[in-house]
């Protein structure tokens, strides 16, 4: 199956394995990926946003 451009919700959920509740806080903190919302209410993540948030929280390894 090919991958998917765009990550539902429950797909990110999943991913990161954190209740609905946390990715609402984080949104409305601002520390959520950058995502879309489609007009009828469903919540969208491109794969690339996605990666590129997971990325810049990635800690440094120690020396």
């Amino acid at each position: 199956m090919p991958r998917k451009d765009y990550l539902t919700l429950a797909e990110f959920l999943t991913e990161l394995d954190v209740p609905k509740s946390t990715f609402f806080r984080w949104k409305a903190l601002g520390q959520a990926p950058r995502n879309y919302k489609l007009p009828n209410g469903q919540l969208r993540i491109r794969r690339t946003d996605f990666e590129a948030w997971m990325a810049s929280r990635e800690e440094p390894q120690a020396a």
